[in-house]
């Protein structure tokens, strides 16, 4: 199964024998633990779910969960196996890595030994929080004339007219920025180092250093 957690531990450069400069983002990825494996018939939908890194206080709840797993894991992550049509260009080859994928056993490892280079992978991750941001930083809104008594900097400007007399849901103001779970997709694997357990990914990868990262085969 193409799927395994791990945290970024940040971008380097990479050259190529013709000497092309790649941008890459090195993430120390696994090995994960399989802690549950969910089908159709006992949870209503088919996923896997992965543990990654060591807890140095597990809850109790959290402790028993992994008990059948026999680890200790710090991160849990669930990739959802997802239902494929037969009309699918790619359906033979999704159907057996969903077979592959549900014919795993809790408690079995998963290293990178399943990626190669050249590989489409998606990676998701948790952005870098920026904070109570302002309407011009979040949103891109355009600055207010600094002239002829203008006091309009950076305000937002309207937010509404005077019936119904409330601010609509949506409305784009200041408020929290970032923070939030991104997807991205279109990237390729670089290097597979199995033996130091990193993964070179080309391109930007969401989130800070030491952020989790889960990196699954581009759907």
């Amino acid at each position: 199964m193409k799927a395994i957690l791990g945290t970024k531990l940040g971008m380097t450069q990479l050259f190529d024998e013709s000497g092309n400069v790649a941008r890459v983002t090195l993430i120390q990825a696994g090995p994960c633990v399989v802690t549950q494996v969910k089908t159709e018939a006992t949870d209503g939908y088919n996923a896997v779910q992965l543990g990654f890194g060591e807890a140095k206080h597990q809850p109790k709840p959290q402790a028993g969960h992994l008990k059948a797993a026999g680890s200790n894991a710090r991160y849990m992550r669930e990739i959802r196996i997802l239902d494929v049509q037969a009309t699918h260009p790619a359906a033979k080859t999704r159907l057996a890595d969903a077979a592959e994928a549900l014919a795993l056993e809790v408690g079995a490892t998963i290293d990178l030994t399943t990626f190669e280079p050249g590989d489409a992978v998606q990676v998701t991750g948790t952005s870098k929080g920026k904070g109570f941001a302002g309407t011009i930083k979040r949103h891109n809104f355009s600055r207010g004339p600094k002239t002829h008594g203008s006091r309009n900097y950076r305000a937002p400007g309207s937010i509404g007219s005077g019936y119904p007399e409330h601010v609509f849901k949506g409305m784009r103001m200041a408020g929290h920025m970032g923070h939030e779970q991104v997807t991205v997709t279109g990237l390729k694997v670089v290097v597979v180092d199995a033996k130091l357990g990193l993964l070179g990914i080309s391109g930007a990868v969401p989130g800070p250093k030491r952020g989790l990262v889960m990196i699954r085969g581009a759907i």
